[in-house]
């Protein structure tokens, strides 16, 4: 009997050290998902904010066809003016890029109605009991083992990865071969309407679009506009690509600190009206100061581009194996800027297309570690989309006041 109780309390004195070992170890499991998710969080918001605070403008390359006669107010006579060009082409390209702010691979909707479909219906959260059974359904009536947190994370997150992969996988292959591609449709378009994109995320760093129609002219009518189309596509003519023979549009630019000076001396008649209103000039003043600078921007771009401005002048260059694969760039910039050929339509890292990656993977630790804390599958995925939407409508409605503000498009003109 003496033994017998000293087996029993022997056993029991080690059980409660087995709970004191594993109780640690599953409080750091838990710390290390949720310190995960906030740096995870840190991550996507510094992306989230450096694509809200963009520089970016959009060069238009057409030029007026002639001259009409106009009158002149308060002289009561006429004289020779050019003819304006139009800036609806501007607007429309305008009115794409705000709608493509936001354009992800997977759809956010599906994804969570898909993993909630099998976790919660199917029964994959089953798996995730601490029992030897491996089956999806259990009845009732029967013996149901306690939750493993370790278990139930994997099995949330391989769910939530194996449909994101299916998406992304359908969306690349499928969609955007044979439905449609936003991200190469706006390369066209900007050719189409003999407009460049201009963008800078960092200080010295940025994409150029080029959009300069082959044609001469964008701003014409549906029968010429088909007959460019036409010979474009017999190749009657010369190639969209920035360096003559090529087509290359898209590139990686890495501006000199005098270009950036200089760009950011035009762009400060348009900071002032942020200024107190003691020194703000009247609302026509304003305005006018507006117009110049957008006039002024437009005229020294497509003079860079050009290569006007010797002492700001640049090169193209392919980008070297090591710098691909590292993402960065050896060279810097000091007395010219240099272009790098981009095949890949880098420029979408501005955009929530080009950072399907760190979406995904802030969207799962939030969706597991919000399970971590109430048990509750249903929940987490309402709040997870509903997080996804808060901060969509904050990337769409930022970022379109940032694009009004830096390119002098009328925001209301961007529906």
């Amino acid at each position: 009997m003496k033994y017998a109780l000293g087996n029993l309390e022997e056993e029991s004195f080690m059980q409660e050290c087995q709970e004191e070992v594993v109780r640690p170890l599953s409080l750091d499991a838990d710390t290390f998902r949720c310190f995960a998710c906030h740096s995870q969080a840190l991550q996507f918001l510094h992306k989230l904010i450096s694509q809200i605070t963009i520089d970016i403008f959009f060069i238009d390359w057409e030029r007026p066809k002639g001259k009409v006669l106009k009158a002149v107010e308060g002289e009561g006579g006429v004289r020779n003016a050019t003819v304006p060009v139009s800036i609806w082409r501007t607007y429309f390209v305008a009115n794409e890029w705000n709608e493509i702010q936001t354009v992800r691979k997977i759809n956010p909707l599906f994804q969570v109605l898909t993993v909630l479909f099998f976790l919660e219906v199917v029964g994959f959260k089953n798996l995730a009991l601490m029992d030897s059974s491996s089956s999806l359904s259990r009845s009732q009536s029967s013996y149901i083992a306690p939750y493993s947190r370790i278990l139930r994370y994997a099995v949330s997150a391989a769910a939530w990865l194996v449909i994101a992969l299916m998406q992304i996988v359908f969306f690349v292959v499928f969609y955007e071969r044979f439905i449609e591609d936003k991200i190469r449709q706006f390369v066209d378009l900007c050719c189409m309407s003999n407009i460049s994109v201009f963008l800078l995320s960092h200080k010295c760093f940025g994409y150029y679009i080029h959009g300069r129609s082959v044609h001469g002219h964008a701003d014409t009518n549906m029968e010429e506009m088909n007959m460019n189309l036409k010979r474009e596509a017999e190749n009657l003519c010369s190639q969209r690509g920035l360096v003559p023979n090529t087509d290359g549009q898209t590139f990686q630019i890495a501006v000199s600190s005098q270009m950036r000076q200089h760009y950011d001396r035009i762009h400060e008649t348009l900071t002032r009206r942020n200024g107190p209103a003691r020194l703000l000039s009247s609302p026509a003043s304003t305005f006018e100061q507006s117009i110049k600078a957008y006039h002024t921007m437009n005229k020294f771009l497509a003079s860079f581009i050009d290569h006007v401005h010797k002492e700001m002048d640049y090169f193209i260059k392919d980008k070297l194996l090591l710098e691909r694969i590292l993402g960065m760039e050896f060279m810097e910039p000091m007395e010219k800027s240099i272009f790098y050929n981009d095949e890949g339509y880098s420029f979408s890292s501005v955009l929530y297309y080009g950072n399907e990656a760190t979406l995904l993977i802030y969207d799962l630790l939030f969706f597991c570690v919000v399970d971590l804390a109430c048990q509750n599958f249903i929940l987490a995925a309402c709040l997870t989309y509903l997080q996804q939407e808060i901060f969509r409508f904050i990337r769409n409605t930022v970022g379109q006041k940032n694009l009004a503000s830096k390119t002098l498009v009328d925001q209301r003109f961007l529906i």
